[in-house]
């Protein structure tokens, strides 16, 4: 094992450099004429000041946040950002777009306690069980965020969610629509999208301040460029917070002894090995999505 195989990143230097670079959220299907209904779900709520309090003023220190360190700005100062780069925050937690998405649906979950977000998450989630409570509490949250918006995107070519769409159209062309819970009562539960959703960390994450990806299973997206962004999300590299606490002899505290991103890549969905093959692998991934969304 040598230093190089242990510290071995999953993401490009460029992708580091410019995590906080401000970028529009995924663009709208073209003809869409509704409100984006992720959009508003995930506006950024009311800071915790009381009403007289003057706004949180963009930071003048955000350059320090250089490399590594990219993500401390959202975390300083997550007010300072625009409702596409910051979900939401609060006094323990920001959430944020991945700035360079894995799959069509990438969050981030940063935990705001500096003791917390400068801790390796191995350690944090496997030492601190009052930690992993709150995480596993907002990861769940999170979890169904995600899979409203992967319905909103998806819903309307999928088989699962036919009957749910179908009843949705006639609720709505009544003369006297029902209410919005009323609505959800009347639906049939359709295709259950929190099972496209996975939420975890990096067994050797690239940027230094703890933080969750909470990600659809798609591997959809032009971002994924890699062998290593696509095993960094495919083997145990990929350490899913049901997993923890970690047992003091799990391998996976030893990411690059095991070689996890130099591993052969396979379909996520099929499992077909595509061995060093990443154009082939992309290629093929698209088939998949396609498959998948129409499930």
């Amino acid at each position: 094992m040598t230093p190089r195989e242990e510290h071995e990143d999953a993401i490009t230097a460029e992708e580091m450099t410019t995590t906080v670079v401000p970028g529009p959220t995924s663009r709208r299907p073209h003809g869409q004429k509704r409100p984006n209904a992720f959009t508003e779900l995930m506006k950024p709520k009311q800071p915790r000041t009381p009403p007289t309090a003057p706004p949180n003023p963009p930071t003048a220190n955000r350059h320090i946040f250089k490399s590594r360190s990219g993500l401390g700005a959202y975390i300083d100062s997550p007010a300072s950002f625009p409702p596409s780069r910051v979900i939401s925050h609060s006094d323990q937690f920001v959430v944020i777009h991945d700035l360079y998405p894995k799959s069509s649906v990438h969050l981030l979950l940063l935990p705001r306690d500096p003791s917390i977000s400068s801790t390796h998450p191995l350690t944090a989630l496997s030492t601190r069980p009052e930690f992993l409570s709150a995480i596993r509490a907002e990861v769940d949250k999170l979890k169904g965020l995600v899979a409203s918006e992967l319905r909103r995107r998806y819903g309307a070519f999928s088989a699962s969610d036919k009957a749910r769409n179908d009843a949705l159209e006639q609720a709505m062309e009544s003369d006297d629509p029902p209410s919005e819970a009323e609505l959800e009562a009347q639906l049939p539960p359709g295709r259950n999208w929190v099972d496209s959703v996975m939420a975890g960390v990096h067994a050797h994450p690239s940027m230094s301040h703890l933080h969750i990806h909470i990600i659809s299973c798609d591997r959809f997206s032009p971002c994924l460029k890699n062998r290593k962004h696509y095993n960094s999300f495919n083997t145990g590299f990929f350490v899913p917070i049901e997993d923890f606490p970690l047992d003091d002899a799990d391998v996976r505290w030893h990411p690059g002894r095991e070689g996890y991103l130099r591993e052969d890549m396979k379909c996520w969905r099929c499992g077909l090995n595509f061995e060093g093959k990443f154009v082939r692998l992309k290629d093929h991934l698209e088939e998949e999505f396609e498959v998948w969304r129409r499930k």
